[in-house]
């Protein structure tokens, strides 16, 4: 059984916090966060909306194997979506011929004299491929701007064939649609949605996992050097392992949530007041009257900002996931400290607990695109992933109650037990010197320690 003395408690944990909120690189940390947050959430937009297609992504050479004279129609589709572009060039060929074509376009494609070669074939006629070869093969944006002309081309012809006007069939197929999205949760509609609440749920996991990593590695580091300079044999003749290491993992817990909690606020008020200028630099409107007007009708309006943001319940239930989830893994990596007894072996001893760290942060991706999927709900229940990948899903969709109580409960439990082995593990080993120990030995230690 955990024995813990409260007034002896209070003293470590004021001690633990104490000390590290009043160092510099605290200060500075938590001044510089905002920054870091700041360019994490404005740069992806950013860059997204300026990423653009390369400028001269017409300058192709088109080869047409159908017979149908879509080599023609795709030529002057790309030099009315590309006007500064050098203009295509069409080779129209026979089938038989294709393979002789496509290496003479390679070479001139080397020699640098075209970016790439679209070969268009009786499957691009069907609807079936259309293939491209270019020095921007694996750019995305280019190849997708491309494909886009090149379908719309062939939809515009067999329009034709089907008997439409041109005129008419290029007046239908011109228009294009913005796309907007709207959440819907448990009482309806919601405020906000779509990329708002997708970065939200990432930068939430994002500092919940890297909150515990580092916090915790600060415990182990804490543990270990008490350990080495034999200050731990002075500290436990008065305090019990016990109740030392609650203090520890109590202080290191607040001063993470006090360091975050600046950094949110910091970064939402450098966004508020910040964000509609820098906005409006970005979309080269130099002028200061009216910004914030002129930003929001141009599609980052602050209330953005407002809409992402989590409910004072969704705040909470994370809060608990991250509590519950740094006494967690805060235990296990004192435990870690605890035992060894050098720099070198103290890696090595974490590595376990950083695995189950880290495939958390394996699974983000796959749970940002399918946060509904089997794999998306097992993973936020199993208790060493859920207080990163759970709070990452809440930001999302709607999650049932009885998923929230059960992850919730899981967490709890492991909490729960991690202090109950870590307290055994760091009773003995906080007085051990020497090699690492074997896990016969640590058995050994837990049962003594009970």
């Amino acid at each position: 059984m955990v024995k813990v003395d409260f007034r002896k408690l209070a003293v470590v944990f004021r001690r633990e916090y104490l000390e590290r909120v009043r160092s510099k690189w605290f200060l500075i940390g938590t001044l510089l966060g905002p920054v870091f947050l700041g360019v994490l959430m404005v740069l992806p937009a950013y860059l997204s909306m300026r990423q653009r297609p390369s400028m001269d992504l017409a300058n192709v050479i088109v080869i047409d194997a159908t017979g149908t004279n879509l080599g023609r129609r795709v030529s002057e589709g790309l030099k009315r979506d590309f006007p500064a572009s050098p203009s295509p060039r069409v080779k129209i060929v026979e089938p038989a011929r294709l393979a002789v074509t496509e290496d003479s376009a390679v070479n001139a494609v080397v020699r640098k004299e075209a970016y790439g070669f679209l070969v268009l074939d009786s499957n691009t006629v069907a609807n079936r491929s259309v293939r491209y070869a270019g020095r921007n093969a694996s750019s995305v944006s280019d190849v997708q701007s491309l494909m886009t002309g090149v379908k719309h081309e062939i939809l515009a012809q067999r329009l034709e064939n089907a008997g439409l006007d041109p005129a008419r069939v290029n007046a239908l197929t011109a228009e294009k649609l913005e796309t907007k999205t709207e959440k819907i949760g448990n009482n309806g509609r919601e405020a906000g949605g779509g990329f708002g609440n997708l970065a939200f749920g990432y930068i939430i996991a994002f500092l919940l996992y890297m909150m515990i990593a580092l916090y915790g590695q600060n415990i182990l580091r804490s543990v270990l050097e008490e350990k080495t300079t034999r200050v731990a044999e002075v500290v436990v003749s008065s305090v019990s392992p016990d109740t030392l290491l609650a203090g520890k993992v109590l202080g290191a817990g607040l001063v993470a949530i006090t360091q975050v909690t600046a950094w949110v606020a910091l970064t939402l008020g450098m966004l508020f007041y910040l964000g509609p200028i820098l906005f409006s630099r970005m979309s080269g409107d130099a002028a200061t009257a009216g910004v914030r007007a002129r930003a929001a009708a141009q599609g980052l309006p602050t209330d953005a900002i407002t809409a992402a943001l989590p409910t004072p319940g969704t705040a909470l239930m994370i809060l608990a996931f991250f509590v519950l989830g740094f006494i967690f893994y805060s235990a296990l990596f004192a435990a870690a400290g605890a035992m060894v007894s050098s720099q070198e072996d103290v890696q090595q001893a974490a590595m376990p607990v950083m695995l189950m760290l880290i495939s958390s942060i394996i699974f983000m991706q796959p749970i940002l695109l399918g946060p509904g999927t089997t794999l998306s709900r097992t993973m936020s229940l199993i208790p060493f992933s859920a207080p990163i990948l759970m709070p990452l899903r809440m930001s999302l969709i709607p999650v049932p109650w009885w998923e929230l109580a059960a992850s919730l409960g899981g967490v709890a439990l492991a909490a729960m037990a991690a202090i109950w082995l870590s307290a055994r593990i760091y009773r003995v080993g906080l007085l051990m010197y020497g090699k690492r120990p074997s896990f016969s030995e640590l058995a050994r230690w837990i049962r003594y320690a009970g």
